[in-house]
């Protein structure tokens, strides 16, 4: 069969091997095994010239490239992508902590369904009951299967206040579920903290912005600050946090620990090899500390609960995590374009890749609701007739306990994992105490 010639064809052919020469001076020395095959080279433009000639409709030559692009990526693995102007301007937005949308963070699934890692706090997709696990299979009266993510995420875009409707697998569940949810500007707070009870101090990270390790230190100095200057121990909750900023999560581990290795990256480039380690203070003056993770803590937050677990600097608990032990760099194409291309796998401080493995907890925890019995079954000093009376009336005392804890407590009893979280800390300040 003849191969036919065009101009069209000679640039796609000059586009293919110029980029094939920008890989092969990127990695130096891999000269041969770089070098993109001729036979298969002249096939990719074979197919293209075919597609421009016989083809049921006129085809953009640009939109033809694009999806040949496209198609290279998705190959590789879920995580690697071309990014479009716009798909570049979100990526910025959402490092940045303020973007439109739902409040989701999706991944591509090998069943070619788009699967949800995790739903962000306090966005729209979280209120309306979305889960970590999930698989999406239909967007409004849109088939998901064989989308690309840039696919599903334009179709999940819109103006805020418009709704749209998600046809949800899940499970457990022997029917599909469907939500509708109202799009909304979403504002990522990353980091939440309060006390749990006195001692006691709880932080919430909910995505690995630029900002996170500077506002964790300041969390757990507000918390002392509220508990007399110091902490029996500290709650780090990372459930269905899908990671974020590489750098952040390195923060939050050098407030945790003095000194030594917190992640390495290897890859083929000489760039990708990089190693953090801690710079020797401890903002977080040793307290006693258990870290929540479930499937819905990836990336970052698996970097975070990894190097605690190896340095044991406190306790991992809950159920194993996701297991995205990759890293994407964003490499420009031009002014406008860029790829997001997997180039490197991160590890632990001990060694351990967690890619498609994850973290698994040190104490497994599974998720619940704590059941109480009401009543009290014994009877008190109160119960008898002519005690004495207590001076600050007979519920003085525990109406100001009580006072402003109801909240706290119910949290407690429908938060299993967070409650056997906090009982682990008040044990390991007896352990400590007893020392």
């Amino acid at each position: 069969m003849k191969l036919i010639r065009s101009p069209w064809l000679s640039a796609v052919t000059a586009l293919i091997l110029g980029i094939s020469i920008g890989i092969v001076s990127s990695v130096h020395a891999e000269k041969s095994q770089s070098r993109l095959p001729v036979d298969d080279v002249r096939m990719l433009s074979q197919v293209l010239e075919r597609i421009k000639q016989a083809y049921v409709e006129d085809v953009d030559d640009s939109e033809l490239l694009e999806s040949a692009i496209e198609g290279m990526l998705s190959g590789l693995d879920p995580h690697s992508d071309y990014l479009t102007p716009e798909d570049f301007a979100d990526l910025r937005e959402s490092t940045s902590g303020e973007f439109g949308g739902l409040g989701i963070e999706i991944t591509l699934d090998d069943t070619g369904f788009v699967r949800i890692v995790a739903p962000i706090d306090d966005t729209p997709a979280y209120r309306a009951g979305l889960q970590s696990g999930d698989l999406i299979t239909q967007i409004n009266d849109t088939p998901v299967k064989g989308m690309t993510i840039n696919d599903a995420v334009t179709l999940m875009r819109g103006k805020p206040g418009t709704s749209l409707t998600l046809t949800i697998a899940r499970e457990g569940e022997n029917k599909p579920l469907e939500f509708e949810i109202t799009r909304d500007i979403i504002q990522v707070t990353s980091i939440r903290s309060r006390m749990l009870e006195p001692g006691f101090g709880y932080v919430r990270i909910s995505q690995f912005q630029e900002r996170t390790g500077q506002d964790f230190i300041e969390a757990m100095e507000s918390l002392r600050d509220e508990n007399d200057g110091s902490l029996d121990g500290l709650v780090l909750d990372l459930r269905n946090n899908p990671g974020g900023v590489l750098q952040a999560s390195v923060d939050v581990v050098d407030a945790l620990i003095s000194d030594g290795l917190i992640v390495y990256t290897e890859g083929r480039l000489p760039n990708s090899a990089s190693r953090f380690t801690a710079h020797g203070d401890d903002p977080s003056d040793g307290v006693n500390l258990v870290v929540l993770i479930n499937g819905g803590s990836a990336s970052a937050s698996e970097i975070v609960a990894g190097a605690v677990q190896d340095h044991q600097r406190g306790v991992i608990m809950g159920t194993r995590s996701f297991g995205k032990g990759s890293v994407q760099t964003i490499l420009p194409l031009d002014q406008e374009h860029a790829i997001k291309l997997t180039t490197a796998r991160y590890f632990t401080p001990s060694g351990r890749s967690i890619q498609a493995q994850g973290i698994v907890p040190d104490i497994e925890v599974r998720p619940g609701k704590l059941t109480q019995e009401n009543g009290n079954p014994y009877y008190t000093e109160a119960d008898l007739a002519g005690h004495l009376a207590n001076p600050e009336g007979e519920n003085g005392s525990r109406d100001r306990a009580e006072k402003g804890e109801e909240s706290q407590e119910q949290q407690l009893i429908d938060d299993y994992q967070l409650y056997q979280a906090l009982t682990m800390l008040k044990g390991m300040r007896i352990l400590n105490a007893a020392r």
